[in-house]
């Protein structure tokens, strides 16, 4: 299983180097130049458009701006903003949520964008199931330069990164959440877990568009409330401090004045911090991804421009808004950089030299010793957890620019018999140091979340959380099965229609068989070949980060290049509806009952 890591680190070493960043930055700075800080627009006629003033039940599409809006937010508005924002302040500090803050500003013109050309090129022979994207973006916009054969290929390798971010982040980074924090809070099995899941998403799925965005329609608002008054309620009992975390951010995030490694915080770069900003934030927001113009394309809109504005919300509520909320609680819990989970300054912890079953020392392929920390007996605190750390000074982190690091290890044993911690193993020229007599629980994305909140208000965050995952999690998978759907749709493109909805059909059978899978890897079920111990086939933070970040990656790679190539056909629409907005040309309706624009009964 290592060697599988190390090549999928080496693959998002390539696909989101800096470079990448640099472009989707520069790529959100011109559009937003270009647009003439188009923010305001979806900010201003976005929510009118939002509130049903102009939808048309005799347009092409299959719902409402409301439910189009809702299903593209589920598939944001999600475990990024729980997980993504707790893995972001754990290993990026608080000045990852600045750059998330950028990202999510910039967000907004590159969704509107990407929308605005989707809905341009959608395919709407069947004006009641459209098909849009960015493969029927560059398919249709190069057969107008005739270089037909170039935009199916092109697209067809969109489709292929779109799957396996489908895949990545859209399925096994929400089922692997979902089965830790149940089991972290309730000792639930990740394979029970798996199996509600797997059956929950197939039965929305199944049917199709018009099912999704009525349950995301219903649902998004729900969770969105429910999370939102709560994080509130945990911010006003920690009032006090929000200037000063608010402040933290905007420093840490400039260079400025960085936190010092505290606790459980081994500290970060400046340029650390800003790349798990933008990471997460793009995570969380999927701007630049080419994702969210696949549900779109579903509105009921004959104003390419109209849906696009729309889709500008999304980074707005998804991180200028929830995001923001969620790190605030993080930070003002002190979860981040809390001291030990348990003391065991009586019995210190100290290295010593690992020895295989012949008595020799282990050493690496260049000759480094091995050290690991004796097996430590462990008073058990509370259950669910399998998974510590502790932080020692070693080699040079290059990540955090210091020598910290940390040494995992895992719970063994019972309550009648005692439990010990099965530490791992490390190589290094020098003895390492331990430099915190104690160990961390290995709280990971969203149950570092679930403590911020147990922590003002104990029993919320489970309670919460758990809810609020479970939510999160089955409106995304939900989402993010239709945007594979419709590239497995367009990848069936030279067969007949009975075909197509064969394949779809198969497709979506695998896709629920990988929840259950990815839950049954979250699981302890292997055992390690060098130590014998049983771990999991994704079991740390990093190991999750590494596959939603090859997903992410591969699909900013592949939609960068087409937003810019057929940029300018989409600024010229977008400033071609705002000068008839500017002119009054524009006449919206009254707005229907907020009942009916959730149920999309004004589109019926």
């Amino acid at each position: 299983m290592g060697s599988l890591n190390d090549f999928i680190n080496m693959l998002n070493g390539i696909l989101f180097s800096n470079y990448t960043v640099y472009a989707l930055l520069l790529t959100g700075l011109l559009f937003t130049v270009w647009s003439g800080f188009g923010q305001y627009r979806a900010l201003t006629h976005g929510i009118s458009v939002v509130r049903g003033k102009y939808d048309d039940k005799n347009d092409p599409g299959a719902i409402n701006h409301f439910q189009a809006l809702s299903a593209a937010l589920s598939a944001t508005v999600g475990l990024g903003n729980i997980a993504g924002v707790a893995l972001a302040v754990a290993l990026g500090g608080p000045g990852a949520i600045f750059w998330m803050w950028i990202i999510g500003i910039l967000g907004m013109a590159l969704k509107m964008t990407e929308v605005t050309q989707s809905l341009l090129y959608r395919n709407t022979d069947d004006p009641e199931n459209p098909h849009g994207g960015p493969m029927f973006v560059v398919k249709k916009g190069f057969a107008e330069w005739g270089l037909a054969p170039i935009g199916t290929v092109i697209g067809g390798i969109f489709v292929v990164t779109l799957i396996i971010s489908a895949i990545t982040g859209g399925n096994m980074f929400q089922a692997w959440n979902v089965a830790d924090i149940t089991n972290t809070y309730f000792e639930v099995p990740q394979v029970v877990t798996g199996i509600v899941l797997s059956v929950v998403v197939g039965m929305v799925i199944i049917g199709g568009i018009k099912r999704i965005g009525a349950v995301a329609g219903r649902i998004v608002p729900l969770m969105c409330i429910m999370y939102l008054l709560a994080a509130f309620y945990v911010l006003a009992m920690n009032i006090g401090d929000i200037p000063a975390m608010l402040a933290l951010i905007v420093k840490s995030g400039l260079g400025i004045d960085s936190p010092a490694p505290t606790g459980a915080f081994l500290g970060g770069t400046f340029g650390y911090a800003a790349m798990w900003g933008v990471k997460r934030a793009l995570f969380s927001s999927e701007a630049g991804q080419g994702s969210s113009p696949i549900a779109h394309s579903a509105a009921k809109t004959d104003e390419p421009v109209r849906e696009g504005i729309v889709a500008g919300l999304e980074p707005f509520i998804d991180t200028i808004v929830v995001c923001t909320v969620t790190s605030l609680v993080i930070l003002s819990s002190g979860i981040w950089n809390r001291g030990p989970d348990i003391d065991l300054s009586e019995t210190p912890l100290a290295f010593v030299e690992m020895i295989d079953d012949g008595g020799e020392i282990v050493v690496d392929d260049d000759g480094v010793p091995g050290w690991t920390i004796a097996d430590t007996p462990l008073p058990r605190t509370e259950g669910g957890i399998n998974g510590v750390f502790t932080i020692f000074n070693g080699a040079e982190n290059e990540e955090s620019g210091n020598n910290l690091n940390k040494m995992r290890g895992s719970i063994e044993g019972n309550a009648e018999d005692g439990y010990v911690v099965e530490w791992g193993s490390v190589h290094h020229e020098s003895r390492p140091e331990v430099t915190t007599q104690g160990v961390f629980f290995n709280y990971k994305g969203a149950s570092l979340t679930g403590k911020a909140f147990d922590r003002t208000a104990p029993g919320l965050g489970k309670w919460l959380i758990t809810v609020a995952v479970w939510l999160f999690a089955i409106s995304t998978m939900i989402s993010w099965s239709y945007y594979a759907e419709q590239g497995v749709y367009y990848l069936c493109g030279p067969f007949s229609e009975k075909f197509k909805k064969s394949v779809v059909f198969v497709y979506k059978l695998i896709y629920c068989a990988l929840i259950l899978l990815t839950c049954v890897a979250a699981a302890p079920l292997m055992t390690d070949a060098v130590t014998g111990r049983k771990v999991a086939l994704i079991g740390t933070d990093e190991q999750l980060d590494s596959w939603t970040t090859l997903g992410l990656g591969v699909m900013l790679v592949a939609n960068i290049p087409i937003m810019l190539i057929f940029g300018a056909k989409s600024m010229k629409a977008y400033h071609t509806y705002v000068g008839k907005l500017k002119r009054g040309e524009l006449h919206p309706h009254a707005a229907p009952s907020v009942t009916d624009v959730i149920e999309g009964k004004d589109v019926e």
